[in-house]
């Protein structure tokens, strides 16, 4: 009897705004004439990194080879969503050689490796590896390292804040599940920085994981493809602050997609962003947007104090120029002043 080999998936997950859209879309360009097939997930109302990624040109990568998942966190919605989505990928004619999964940044990955022990699909694929991808300068800023004084200070100044961060804790069950961590835009930290971000990440893993640094996502697809780590086999060695079985959500995040108008310069438009990302409680900003005269869509990013924009290709002449930026942040965050941030 012959045996059919099972195609290997890579998962990458990581934090908002790490690049992980990027990474993704590095690979699939340097994939060298193998058949790649991407599922990604996205955490709120527009399917931003589905377009970008399909938007890419790239050679031998079509439409049908990007799956986009937007009806919510891929960890929560496996039965529904996932396993159908990847069996349509599997049931192909010409079925991919090696199938990427881009988590949401607020995505919990060991949900998602455990659906790979389900009778329907164990038998044809296996996790190839859990590739974590880092904002190397945020975390050298500490934006997720616990404050055990700092904690104890607000906590005596408001008896409603709970003892848990919740983004320490999606951060670290990241980095607990990962076979390979990605310190990425690590050209703008300097020796220090990126040392205090690998004692950082080092600090949060209980076994040995190789760390590697990239600029803008850009890494050899040999580093990343090919771990063979069989992560479903290897569930015991990847702790998480969510047991198994449990509940796992996003209440502590909101979401909202909101309309943009045309810009006069991509420059106007940062500027409206930055100023909208600094509302208390947002974590991160993206979209597209038209800007006046400008036969290209103009793709926005913002993470924090940093604003990134570029044009990624050229409007379709049947598709409407609505601008549209999604907004993603703690629960709560006044999502009025972000809109009128954004309106300038």
């Amino acid at each position: 009897m012959t045996l059919v080999a099972k195609i290997p998936c890579t998962i990458v997950t990581g934090f908002l705004g790490a690049g992980k859209t990027t990474l993704v879309r590095h690979l699939v360009e340097n994939a060298n004439g193998r058949r790649l097939a991407i599922i990604v997930n996205e955490f709120g109302d527009i399917g931003f990194d589905g377009s970008f990624l399909a938007a890419c040109g790239i050679e031998g990568c079509g439409d049908e080879d990007i799956v986009e998942l937007a009806n919510g966190c891929i960890c929560c919605t496996v039965a529904d969503d996932f396993v159908p989505a990847l069996n349509k990928l599997l049931d192909r004619a010409d079925p991919p050689e090696h199938i990427l999964i881009e988590t949401s940044g607020l995505a919990l990955p060991k949900p998602l490796v455990q659906a790979f022990q389900w009778p329907a699909i164990r038998s044809r694929v296996t996790v190839d590896g859990v590739v974590a991808v880092i904002d190397g300068p945020a975390v050298a800023a500490g934006f997720f390292a616990d404050d055990p004084a700092a904690l104890a200070a607000q906590r005596a100044d408001d008896a409603s804040v709970d003892h848990d961060n919740p983004l320490e804790e999606v951060f670290e069950d990241q980095l607990l599940c990962a076979d390979l961590v990605v310190m990425n835009k690590a050209d703008l930290l300097d020796e220090a920085g990126r040392a205090k971000v690998r004692a950082e990440v080092l600090g949060h893993l209980p076994r040995a994981v190789k760390m590697v640094e990239a600029e803008h996502g850009r890494l050899d697809p040999r580093v990343i493809l090919g771990l063979e780590a069989a992560a479903e086999d290897d569930l015991d060695a990847r702790p998480s602050h969510h047991g198994e079985g449990e509940d796992h959500d996003h209440d502590d995040f909101d979401s909202v997609a909101l309309p943009v108008r045309s810009a006069v310069t991509a420059e106007d438009l940062a500027i409206r962003v930055a100023r909208a990302a600094e509302t208390a409680g947002v974590l991160r900003i993206k979209g597209f947007a038209e800007v006046t005269g400008k036969p290209m869509r103009l793709v926005v990013q913002g993470v924090g104090a940093r604003i990134s924009h570029h044009y990624d290709r050229p409007w379709k002449a049947s598709e409407p120029r609505d601008g549209r930026l999604v907004v993603i942040g703690l629960k709560g965050f006044d999502q009025g002043a972000v809109a009128e941030a954004l309106a300038g």
